[in-house]
């Protein structure tokens, strides 16, 4: 279906202060992927550091676009100035990059994805309202969304992880140790990040946390 929109009508806050507009999911975007960020004031980062190599990322190429404004983009070190009308391309996805908007306002538009493959959301990108709800303290509404996510992908260690942090938020023990139980097993590594992570604080002290973790005996030390 064919439609149009003006940025200020998908743009919200998110985390880092800037306004993400979430423009492929707006559209139901389905071959690409498109976003854009809105900096509100100078400063901020418009375009967290990142590479496209994390568990959660798409792997992506990405070109970005300044539309308004002006920011500094830091590629691998590189810095590269940026007022509005620049294009700025990372091919590379070890390539850190990050963009600080020097103007309020500044819009950073994204189009990226995996080359010679199809393309798929990533996981960053599909658990975002979760990760929004969860900043905002709506932890139900986090797990709700969690839920739909782990039920279409049972087998993704970040979803469950997450659900078992919102539901230990929500005073649900049992399910935020079975869910923080499948994350560990699947990923191994996040029972270190459990450990100090204070969203599971509700369930430290549960000697099954310590099991789960690897952390016999250790039951009740906090983080």
């Amino acid at each position: 279906m064919n439609g149009s929109a003006h940025i200020s009508d998908l743009t919200f806050e998110f985390v880092n202060g800037a306004g993400w507009a979430m423009v492929r999911s707006h559209f139901d975007v389905k071959s690409f992927g498109v976003n854009a960020y809105v900096a509100p004031e100078p400063g901020i980062d418009v375009i967290g550091e990142h590479d496209e190599l994390g568990e959660d990322s798409g792997k992506h190429e990405e070109l970005y676009f300044v539309s308004d404004g002006h920011a500094t983009f830091t590629v691998d070190g590189d810095e590269i100035d940026a007022p509005a009308g620049t294009f700025v391309f990372v091919r590379d996805p070890a390539a850190k990059r990050r963009a600080v908007a020097h103007e309020p306002g500044t819009t950073v538009l994204i189009v990226g994805g995996r080359p010679g493959e199809a393309f798929t959301p990533s996981v960053w990108e599909r658990q975002a309202p979760a990760l929004m709800h969860f900043a905002k303290g709506e932890y139900e509404q986090s797990a709700d969304v969690y839920e739909q996510l782990v039920a279409e992908e049972p087998e993704n260690a970040t979803f469950l992880y997450n659900l078992a942090c919102a539901e230990s938020h929500l005073g649900r023990k049992q399910k935020a140790l079975e869910h923080l139980r499948q994350a560990v097993e699947k990923r191994p590594e996040l029972a270190g990040g459990a450990v100090r992570d204070p969203d599971l604080d509700a369930i430290r002290d549960e000697p099954e946390f310590s099991a789960i973790t690897g952390q016999a005996g250790a039951a009740g030390s906090g983080s």
